[in-house]
C-alpha cells in the first residue's frame, strides 16, 4: 500500500498542530531534523552504541528540529503530542519508554482495512482511555522522560502509521505483536507531517550523535 492510492492521507497540518501546541514558533522551528536511524524502514539504531536494530524501524522518530539559522534543538518531555487525524483510542500499550496510544481513523483501503496511528514513548493524559474520540490536533500525551534509560536517548516521539487487519483484535495489539504478519502494513509517516525535513549524514550521527549538537529547547 503507498500514498499514490491515497492522496488524501497526505493532507495532515500534524506539525503545525505540534509547533502551536508547543510554541515552537518562538525558537522560529523552520525544519525536522533526522538522523537516518530516525527514519521508517532504517535497520540502524540512533543511540547507544548506534549498531544495528533487532528489527526494521516500525515509524518515525520525532526528536530534533531547526530554527531559521540552522541552529539544532531538541523535544524534551515536556512537549505535547497532537493527533494526527480524527479518530477512536483503541490501545494504550506499554513500551520501552513509556506508554503507546493506538488511535483508529475513518479511513478504509480496498479491502476494508482500517488506518491506524501509533504514537510511542508517551506519558497519555489523564483523560485518556480506550474508547475515547479524539480530534485532530488534540493533545492526547507529553514525551516519556528517558532519564531512567540505559541507553542514553532523547526523549522522542515515535509515530507509526499503517492499515491494521480487518481481522485484528486491538486488545490482544502490542509491541510483540504489532510487526507480524497480518497485524499492520506499515505506511511511511514521513509522508504526512507536512514540514520540511532534512537528513544529517550517517558519518555526522556516529561521530558526535545528535546529543553533540541538540541543544534542548527547555534550558
Amino acid at each position: 500500500m503507498d500514498f499514490t492510492r491515497t492522496p488524501f492521507l497526505r493532507n495532515t497540518r500534524f506539525t503545525e498542530f505540534l509547533i502551536r501546541k508547543n510554541a515552537l514558533h518562538e525558537n522560529g522551528f523552520n525544519g525536522w531534523v533526522f538522523c537516518p536511524g530516525m527514519l521508517f524502514n532504517s535497520t540502524d539504531k540512533w543511540w547507544g552504541d548506534q549498531g544495528k536494530r533487532d528489527t526494521p524501524h516500525e515509524g518515525l522518530d520525532l526528536c530534533l528540529y531547526k530554527d531559521r539559522e540552522d541552529t539544532i534543538y531538541r523535544l524534551d518531555e515536556k512537549a505535547k503530542v497532537p493527533v494526527i487525524y480524527d479518530g477512536m483510542v483503541v490501545g494504550i500499550v506499554d513500551d520501552f519508554l513509556g506508554k503507546s496510544v493506538i488511535i483508529e481513523h475513518l479511513f478504509s483501503d480496498n479491502n476494508n482495512n482500517k488506518l491506524c496511528t501509533i504514537y510511542g514513548h508517551t506519558i497519555p493524559e489523564d483523560n485518556l482511555h480506550v474508547g475515547k474520540i479524539v480530534k485532530a490536533g488534540e493533545v492526547i500525551a507529553t514525551l516519556a522522560n528517558s532519564i531512567m534509560s540505559k541507553t542514553n536517548i532523547f526523549p522522542h516521539l515515535h509515530i507509526s502509521l499503517g492499515w491494521t487487519s480487518k481481522e485484528i483484535s486491538y486488545d490482544r495489539l502490542d509491541w510483540g505483536n504489532i510487526g507480524a504478519p497480518n497485524t499492520v502494513t506499515f505506511l511511511d509517516p514521513l509522508q504526512v507531517i507536512d514540514w520540511h525535513y532534512h537528513i544529517l549524514a550517517r558519518e555526522k550521527c556516529e561521530k558526535s550523535g545528535p546529543a553533540a549538537t541538540a541543544k534542548s529547547i527547555w534550558p
